[in-house]
C-alpha cells in the first residue's frame, strides 16, 4: 500500500485575481527559497487573464505547487482566509501575487520559530519596489516591535504601526493563526489579524530586507485609494452599502481584546492603547468624516484623491531610496 506523502513544514498561500503581470515572478521567487520543505497553494479568484495558464504551468513543473481555481470571485479577504484551511504545514505564510521574498526569507523565519516557541510570527524588514522592480524605499520596524512579554504592549506596538502591515507576509504558526478570527469582513482586516496575533504571542523580526513589496498602479490601494471604495473589492457583500469603515476598524480592534483571554489590567491597557490610536495618523479625522461620506458619497471621492498621493501612501516611515 502506498503511503501518502509527508506534509510539508511550511504552507505558502497565494491568493490571486488577474495577476498575470507579476505572478510568474512571485511563484519563481518562492520556488527559489533555500528552505525547500514547503507547499505553494495558488488560489485563483476566477481570473479572466492569463493567471490560470501561468499557475498551471508552475504546478506542472514543480510538485510543490498546487493550483485551485474558483468559478466566481468571492472577494479578496475570503480568498485569503480560505488558504488557511488548505494549509498542511506547521507554519504558514501568505504571499501576494506581486511581491517578492528573498531566497533566505523562509529559512531565516523558520529558524526563529523553531528556536523560540513563544514567537507566533516572524517577519523581516521590507523594501518597497516599483512596477519594474526599482527600489523606492525601505521600511524597517522599530527594534523589539511586538516582542514584549505583556500582550498589551505588543497590541500597542501593532496599533502604532498599523498603516504598514507588511508583517502579514511573514511566517506564522498555523495553529495560532487558526485560533484567530482570521481576516474579518472589513477594509483594514490585515490590521485586525495582526493585532490578534500580537495578543496571542510575540513577534520576531529578521532585521534584513528580505521582503519586497511592489507598489504599482494595479494594486488595490492604488485602484481603490479610499476605504469606502475598496470595501466591495475586498468583500463583495459590502457593495452599495453605506459604511463607516474606520469605525468598523475601531470596533474590530475592541472585539479582538475580548476574543483573546486577558487579565483585567491587560485588557484595560489595551483600551488605553486604542485611545492612543484614535489620536494618531489622523484616525480621529477619518472617524469624523465616515458619517459624512455615508450620508453624501461624493465626499469620498475628494478623500480618495487625497489618499492617492504617493507621498501620503509611503509616509514618513519609509526611508526613501537614493
Amino acid at each position: 500500500m502506498t503511503s501518502a506523502p509527508a506534509a510539508p513544514s511550511v504552507s505558502i498561500g497565494l491568493p490571486v485575481f488577474n495577476g498575470e503581470r507579476y505572478l510568474a515572478a512571485a511563484i519563481d521567487a518562492h520556488l527559489a527559497q533555500t528552505y525547500a520543505d514547503f507547499e505553494l497553494v495558488v488560489r485563483d479568484n476566477a481570473s479572466t487573464d492569463g493567471t490560470e495558464a501561468i499557475a498551471r504551468a508552475a504546478a506542472a513543473r514543480d510538485s510543490r505547487v498546487r493550483y485551485l481555481r474558483l468559478t466566481e470571485n468571492v472577494g479578496a479577504l475570503a480568498n485569503f482566509n480560505a488558504l488557511v484551511a488548505e494549509a498542511r504545514g506547521r507554519w504558514f505564510k501568505w504571499a501576494a501575487a506581486d511581491d517578492l521574498p528573498a531566497p533566505e526569507l523562509l529559512a531565516r523565519a523558520v529558524a526563529v520559530l523553531e528556536r523560540d516557541p513563544g514567537v507566533v510570527l516572524c517577519h523581516s524588514d521590507t523594501r518597497i519596489i516599483d512596477a519594474d522592480g526599482v527600489p523606492l524605499g525601505d521600511y524597517t520596524y522599530p527594534p523589539g516591535h511586538a516582542a514584549e512579554a505583556r500582550p498589551s504592549a505588543r497590541f500597542a506596538d501593532v496599533l502604532r504601526e498599523d498603516r504598514w502591515c507588511f508583517a502579514l507576509f511573514g511566517v506564522v504558526r498555523t495553529d495560532v493563526l487558526r485560533a484567530t478570527a482570521l481576516l474579518p469582513a472589513l477594509v483594514g482586516a490585515d490590521r485586525i489579524i495582526l493585532a490578534e496575533l500580537a495578543l496571542r504571542g510575540r513577534f520576531a523580526i529578521v532585521p534584513e530586507l528580505l521582503f519586497a513589496n511592489r507598489d504599482h498602479a494595479g494594486r488595490a490601494v492604488r485602484r481603490f485609494p479610499s476605504h469606502h471604495q475598496r470595501a466591495a473589492h475586498e468583500v463583495p457583500a459590502l457593495a452599495g452599502r453605506r459604511l463607516l469603515p474606520h469605525w468598523r476598524i475601531l470596533g474590530a480592534y475592541a472585539r479582538v481584546t475580548r476574543r483573546v483571554p486577558l487579565a483585567p489590567d491587560e485588557r484595560a491597557r489595551c483600551m488605553l492603547a486604542l485611545l492612543g490610536w484614535i489620536g494618531r495618523h489622523g484616525n480621529w479625522a477619518r472617524l469624523a468624516t465616515d458619517p459624512l461620506v455615508a450620508l453624501h458619497p461624493p465626499v469620498g471621492d475628494v478623500l480618495a484623491r487625497l489618499a492617492s498621493s504617493e507621498a501620503r501612501w509611503l509616509g514618513t516611515r519609509i526611508r526613501r531610496a537614493s
